[in-house]
């Protein structure tokens, strides 16, 4: 039976708190945590991954099902204080998936979108890739194969999920003696730094005791500097997702021995070749860093972000209902939509070509449903009309595009 989602309204929640938390900052004199293009970079990551987990949330639940019916260790009762112990065998876990995140490559490959934000606030938060979901997932399955029953999983993992968003802001500063027994948001600002003392600390995601137990611990001293060591020079919503997947490929391609090629993959990444991206950099044209500041397309790339945030909450609000063509046409036009944001933020010319294929898909899809698929073809008529009596492509150009550079 079909029924409604209101985790849907999660969605909405999280832009508001960011919102409250972006008025605090400027009532502070601290408006500086924010920076519009990383903002909406962070956004678009989190979208993105909100809607593809949409397809395959489902299965997660249904292998702890799997494993635990087939494949428990125990069987652990629903008693008051097993729910005390799930939360910290989730939050161990979670040390530990966190952990080797940061210590091999094609981990880190799915982490390190959380990471290249320079600016640490709730925005930041949302930086989470599907990829990353799937393997955090996997670690996950733990939890059934110990004993522990999935529903009472879904609910920890909600609550934690929930308690680590607000751990990534600079608003808050230390909580004294909780210091000592949360992750609190100076502790997990640490774990967000750049700075030599502070890398590869703080996994932990609710408590510290894992941290302190493994080695892990750094309080903060000074201001950390947020990002990535070697950051990123580009708010492409398709770099950010798949650079360093082509860093790794560069590498194993490279490497002339067994041991190189598995450390490609399996090695630190505190190992990699740091000569790789530069050249990829050059090679796919994210090479220059984009111009910001004021850009007179703001306001086009705002009513593009609030559309795919309303179409994320709808689809999620009523996905039961969505026919499997529905629900694919929603993913294909909201990914096509967060790529054409990433690309007005860099202002890259062939922006123009993906505004008419996602205008064409549009209307394709549309006329699908209303079965005259054959009338697809007439808003390709009416650009190619449009391109030769007005020249379409120069006046769009004019008014979205700030840089005219060859890019």
């Amino acid at each position: 039976m079909h029924h409604i989602n209101y985790l849907a309204f999660a969605i909405p929640a999280f832009f508001l708190f960011v919102f409250i938390e972006y008025k605090i900052a400027q009532q502070k004199r601290k408006a500086a945590v924010f920076k519009y293009e990383s903002t909406v970079a962070n956004f678009s990551v989190g979208i993105a991954e909100r809607l593809l987990n949409l397809f395959i949330a489902g299965s997660f639940y249904q292998i702890y099902i799997w494993v635990y019916n087939n494949y428990s260790i125990f069987d652990i009762p629903n008693k008051w204080y097993v729910w005390i112990l799930l939360l910290l065998a989730t939050d161990l876990v979670w040390y530990w998936y966190h952990r080797l995140g940061h210590e091999i490559n094609f981990l880190w490959a799915a982490h390190i979108v959380h990471h290249q934000s320079e600016e640490f606030n709730l925005s930041a938060a949302a930086r989470i890739t599907t990829i990353q979901a799937i393997f955090r997932n996997v670690f996950w399955c733990l939890l059934p194969l110990v004993g522990f029953h999935p529903n009472m999983i879904i609910t920890i993992l909600l609550a934690h999920g929930a308690y680590s968003f607000f751990t990534h802001t600079q608003l808050i500063g230390k909580i004294g003696w909780l210091e000592n027994i949360f992750i609190t948001p100076s502790l997990h600002g640490v774990h967000h730094a750049s700075d030599e003392k502070y890398l590869d600390k703080n996994y932990g995601d609710v408590f510290v005791f894992w941290d302190k137990l493994f080695g892990t611990f750094q309080t903060e001293e000074e201001p950390p500097k947020y990002g990535l060591t070697h950051p990123i020079k580009s708010f492409s919503f398709l770099w950010q997702h798949f650079h360093y997947y082509l860093e790794i490929g560069a590498a194993y391609k490279r490497a002339t021995t067994f041991k190189g090629k598995w450390n490609a993959l399996f090695g630190s990444p505190a190992l990699m070749d740091q000569n790789i991206r530069p050249v990829l950099e050059q090679k796919y044209f994210q090479h220059s860093q984009p111009k910001s500041s004021k850009f007179k397309f703001k306001i086009y790339a705002n009513i593009q972000l609030i559309l795919v945030v309303v179409l994320l909450t709808l689809t999620t609000l009523f996905y039961s209902y969505f026919q499997w063509v529905d629900g694919m046409a929603m993913l294909v036009f909201v990914l096509l939509t967060l790529i054409n944001i990433g690309a007005l933020l860099e202002q890259r010319k062939w922006i123009y070509y993906l505004e008419c294929f996602r205008l064409i898909l549009l209307f394709a899809f549309t006329f699908y449903k209303f079965e005259h698929f054959e009338f697809s073809i007439l808003p390709i008529i009416g650009l190619v009309i449009l391109e030769r009596t007005i020249s379409l492509r120069k006046v769009y150009m004019r008014y979205v595009v700030y840089q005219l550079k060859s890019r």
